[in-house]
């Protein structure tokens, strides 16, 4: 399945992020950023009653913070929403 999609198998170490020769910056790097970034700003400050109420944060954590209002570097210290909203905003002048 995994040909089938042109998708390559982890075969590395647990935290071994530049598993893959084909790719420099290493296959696993974004993965292994987030994975920490995750942990470092909820999981290791938290402590979840139920495996319910870890999934259920975790995803809100994506879905909300992460993925809407979290400052990212890569997009100038932005928040993705408000750097999509600048973004949206220059085709409108253009």
């Amino acid at each position: 399945m995994l040909c089938q999609f042109g998708m390559i198998a982890s075969m590395s170490r647990k935290g071994d992020c530049w598993e893959c020769e084909a790719y420099p910056s290493g296959c696993n790097a974004p993965m292994e950023s987030f994975w920490g970034t995750l942990k470092n700003e909820l999981v290791h400050h938290r402590q979840f009653r139920t495996r319910q109420q870890a999934i259920q944060e975790i995803a809100e954590y994506i879905e909300v913070f992460y993925n809407r209002q979290r400052k990212q570097a890569r997009l100038g210290y932005l928040s993705p929403a408000a750097f999509t909203q600048r973004y949206n905003a220059t085709l409108l002048v253009a």
